[in-house]
């Protein structure tokens, strides 16, 4: 772990003073229209002030009136120049007890440069990372590309450890990420870079999610045609 990495750790502990108790659940739904969920940029070992990131009123997936996140950065190499949304409130906890294994959320590229998507797990609060850990499937966004549906694995065999182990860094996830990086690494490259984020939902396995459906179908189906049958006259 490098010196850089334990010092933003360390710049993270009044944020875990300050921040209110959460665990992501499944089923969780963020989509942005009473507040930024608790998303910001900042902190790192130049201690920029941690800031919250601004959302959009208009212009998501649904068009007008549909509110999303709006994540920027420069690729200036100073502060701000890599794109990162990060999150230790609502999107944190034990993702195995959860049962999430997927997180699917909306993301459009608003600026003029390929973008690599990845989520980001850890446990630096309220201790230095000792388990972290990235998805190996990537969104990837064209330049000018319109909103997209990315639904990304994030059981233990798709994700990546960067440090300790994939399964420690799910069950006490205190510090969660949506950011670019080309090879997975964190942080990632700096880039100037624009893009939108909605509709970020924590679910599980979706063939099971349409199994589940497909047999609530069935069954009610056959109790309709049961209830039928039972008012035909004899």
């Amino acid at each position: 772990m490098s010196t850089s990495r334990q010092t933003f750790a360390a710049l993270l502990v009044s944020l875990a003073a300050a921040m209110p108790s959460h665990a992501v659940v499944l089923g969780q739904l963020e989509t942005f229209t009473s507040s930024n969920g608790g998303w910001f940029i900042g902190g790192g070992p130049a201690g920029a002030p941690l800031v919250p990131l601004p959302v959009e009123p208009t212009g998501g997936p649904a068009g007008s009136g549909d509110a999303f996140l709006h994540v920027t950065s420069t690729g200036s190499g100073t502060a701000g120049s890599r794109l990162v949304a990060n999150n230790a409130g609502p999107w944190t906890g034990n993702y195995l007890a959860a049962g999430i294994t997927h997180i699917a959320m909306d993301l459009k590229n608003l600026g003029a440069t390929h973008v690599a998507v990845r989520l980001f797990f850890e446990d630096p609060i309220p201790l230095p990372p000792q388990n972290e850990a990235h998805t190996s499937f990537v969104a990837n966004l064209a330049a000018g590309s319109d909103w997209t549906r990315f639904v990304f694995p994030v059981t233990a065999p798709h994700l990546v450890a960067e440090l300790g182990d994939v399964t420690s860094a799910l069950t006490n996830t205190t510090f969660f990420r949506i950011y670019h990086s080309t090879s997975g690494d964190f942080p990632g490259e700096p880039i100037a870079a624009s893009i939108g984020i909605d509709n970020i939902h924590a679910i599980p396995e979706p063939a099971t999610t349409a199994l589940m459906l497909v047999g609530l179908g069935v069954v009610v189906g056959a109790v309709a045609r049961r209830r039928a049958a039972q008012r035909m006259p004899r």
